[in-house]
């Protein structure tokens, strides 16, 4: 059970969950502004990341993972606009159901998160490097 290793592998399941955290946010924030096509059709629906806990026994250590990527089930709502092939009888289209600004500050929050862990896997690595420049 090496301390070092275990950093290692902390960090990484980090990176890898606030990775795929971004990946969801970006898909999230790129389906913003679409709408549905045909009427009483749904749009985008906005998905959410959901992160487990999982103990590693060879390492000794509890690591980060994606229990899940679900759908917001939150109401859509409505814009007039006529024209669109996606509106009903009443000229209403529903738009998904992503807040920009939302998205936006989860996107920061993941970013700073995938960076603490980028540093962590960093101090780990010159620990590393220090200990065997002491064994010399």
């Amino acid at each position: 059970m090496d301390p070092l290793k275990s950093i290692s592998a902390i960090a990484a399941s980090g990176l890898r969950a606030q990775g795929t955290r971004i990946k969801v946010v970006a898909e999230n924030v790129a389906n913003a502004d679409t709408r549905a096509t045909t009427p009483g059709a749904d749009p985008y629906r906005r998905k959410t990341v959901s992160f487990a806990e999982r103990m590693d026994d060879t390492i000794g250590a509890t690591l980060v993972e994606i229990d899940r990527v679900g759908r917001d089930e939150g109401q859509f709502t409505k814009v007039h606009d006529p024209a669109h092939p996606g509106a009903d009888e009443n000229g209403l289209v529903k738009v998904p159901n992503v807040n920009a600004l939302l998205e936006m500050a989860d996107m920061r929050e993941a970013a700073r998160s995938y960076e603490a862990n980028m540093n962590m896997f960093e101090t780990g690595r010159r620990m590393r490097s220090r200990m065997l420049d002491l064994l010399k």
